[in-house]
């Protein structure tokens, strides 16, 4: 099974962030991720078997993590890939450090994977055909986040969905 811990937007932010996605396809073109699908990624898997992923959800399901907010407040784009997403202008040190510490105990349990680089960001657009250098305002949201999510992709007509397997407990 394809699996990756992330963030799941509350509803209300959700919907923000599928205006903002709109926004940006109107002018883009691409393709638009769905509302449901809007994550923010702390630490993707890639393919791991399924005792392994069940294994993980039960040790999610007890890892509390601290609460917090995260400021989206840029726009920003992956060229190669054709992404066209949200962030923050500066690093969040709390997301950093919480990215941080569940890839020292993924590690622990024999994950490999981590990546050089964390950007935190919420992809809403892909396979974007030309990406301006004008972006359009940028976007000014609160993010409060207070437990992570064990999310399995499967892809479908060229469309990933997710399945959340297991969530740690509230903050």
């Amino acid at each position: 099974m394809r699996l990756f811990l992330a963030l799941m937007p509350p509803p209300v932010l959700r919907r923000r962030l599928g205006e903002l996605a709109d926004r940006a396809h109107a002018r883009l073109g691409g393709r638009r991720v769905p509302d449901d699908s809007l994550h923010l990624t702390l630490a993707f898997l890639g393919e791991v078997p399924q005792a392994q992923g069940e294994a993980l959800a039960r040790w999610l399901e007890t890892r509390e993590i601290p609460a917090g907010e995260w400021r989206l407040d840029a726009w920003g784009a992956f060229r190669r890939p054709g992404i066209v997403w949200v962030g923050s202008r500066a690093p969040d040190r709390a997301l950093a450090e919480l990215q941080a510490a569940l890839w020292n105990e993924l590690e622990q349990q024999g994950i490999a994977g981590r990546p050089s680089r964390f950007i935190p960001h919420v992809t809403l657009l892909r396979r974007v055909p030309r990406l301006e250098r004008a972006k359009p305002s940028p976007p000014d949201l609160v993010w409060p986040y207070r437990r992570v999510a064990l999310l399995r992709s499967f892809t479908d007509r060229d469309r990933a969905r997710y399945q959340i397997l297991a969530r740690s407990p509230l903050a």
